[in-house]
């Protein structure tokens, strides 16, 4: 029976463990999320009442000076609350007070600390790789078709279908979304700029979907220093790219809201990715997975939405403009709406992400 016992309980726990291990991911990116804003309400002497991780009811809290510092129920968030945040305040430490590029440069911290962090993170996953692949043609597989089509080996490729080329992630992304297997290239050879049009691959149907033949293998330098340093920096830029392309794929409807992912989906894709890397032993894939997370975080809280540190960066914006702010009412108005609106689709989605899981 005991033996019976611990089978069972090895089991649970071998679900269990990957879903925490995403579960504190997340708590680890908003913490640092709040901290950026933290970081900087205290340096510009801003008021802070209450650091919290998670939502919901107190689980935990002590207070050190003028500020509350909590532990919540729900790991689902967190949030810093600034005296005169969202209302009037006669207090000289209160946010409405401060000037504001300081009020800006708040706001603005969270999501560009989740930004740094997904450099670091990509920068660790190209420091245990045995080479960091360049967006540069090292070889051709036999009978490649590329080749014939004006490719060559040592080309530098600097765009495909008019985008710039940053790291190999623009190569597989940028070809992947393509209709038909013909490409316009700009390489660099010989320190020249070639415009290369109408460049075909091999294609081939995989369940209803066009597939490319990738017939050319990149060059690959030894990670050190300077390249992990550099590399790290494309790579984030290459990812932040493929979450802004998406993005607009979605508006533009190439994308439906089934193929979105919320809390509950994107835990369950690092808890699966986590699974992999401990039975394979490599964790580049999940590496891969948490910046783009966390990059995915960082730009989506900076854009210009209601409810969101970008939608009140607009109005800063604004303000610094005409050095006259939109009336808070007004404001209040905008992100109230745009708040209700973004826990709409929140829910709809998180459904969409349960349906999933049910239907396995």
């Amino acid at each position: 029976m005991k033996f019976i016992s611990l089978v069972t309980a090895g089991a649970v726990w071998g679900k269990v463990w990957p879903v925490l291990v995403a579960i504190l991911f997340f708590g680890l990116i908003i913490f640092f999320h709040e901290l950026g804003h933290f970081t900087f309400a205290k340096l510009f002497k801003v008021k802070v009442n209450e650091f919290a991780m998670g939502m919901g009811p107190t689980l935990f809290k002590f207070k050190k000076g003028e500020t509350k510092y909590a532990l919540r129920l729900l790991p689902i968030g967190g949030f810093v609350s600034m005296e005169g945040e969202d209302e009037e305040s006669e207090c000289e430490g209160a946010f409405c007070n401060k000037p504001a590029w300081q009020r800006f440069i708040i706001v603005a911290a969270g999501g560009v600390i989740n930004l740094i962090m997904g450099v670091i993170i990509v920068a660790i996953m190209l420091s245990q790789t045995d080479l960091i692949g360049l967006p540069e043609i090292h070889s051709f597989h036999e009978n490649s078709v590329s080749s014939q089509y004006g490719l060559q080996v040592k080309d530098e490729i600097k765009k495909i279908n008019g985008k710039n080329v940053y790291s190999e992630y623009d190569l597989s992304f940028l070809m992947s979304r393509d209709k038909d297997g013909v490409f316009d290239f700009v390489v660099e050879r010989n320190g020249e700029k070639v415009e290369l049009n109408g460049v075909k691959f091999d294609t081939y149907d995989n369940n209803g979907k066009l597939t490319i033949v990738y017939d050319f293998i990149i060059r690959g330098v030894e990670p050190g220093f300077a390249s992990v340093a550099k590399n790290a920096v494309l790579e984030s830029v290459s990812i932040g790219r493929i979450v802004w392309i998406s993005l607009l794929d979605l508006v533009t409807g190439q994308y439906g809201l089934s193929d979105l992912s919320g809390p509950i989906g994107t835990v369950t894709y690092i808890a699966d990715a986590a699974e992999i890397a401990k039975q394979e032993t490599d964790y580049s894939y999940l590496l891969t997975m948490l910046a783009m997370i966390t990059i995915n975080i960082g730009l989506f809280n900076l854009l210009p939405l209601p409810a969101l540190d970008g939608g009140r960066l607009f109005f800063l914006l604004i303000e610094m403009i005409f050095r006259k702010p939109v009336p808070r009412k007004y404001e209040g108005w905008v992100h109230a709406i745009g708040f209700v609106l973004l826990l709409i689709l929140m829910a709809v989605i998180s459904f969409s992400d349960i349906w999933r899981l049910i239907k396995g």
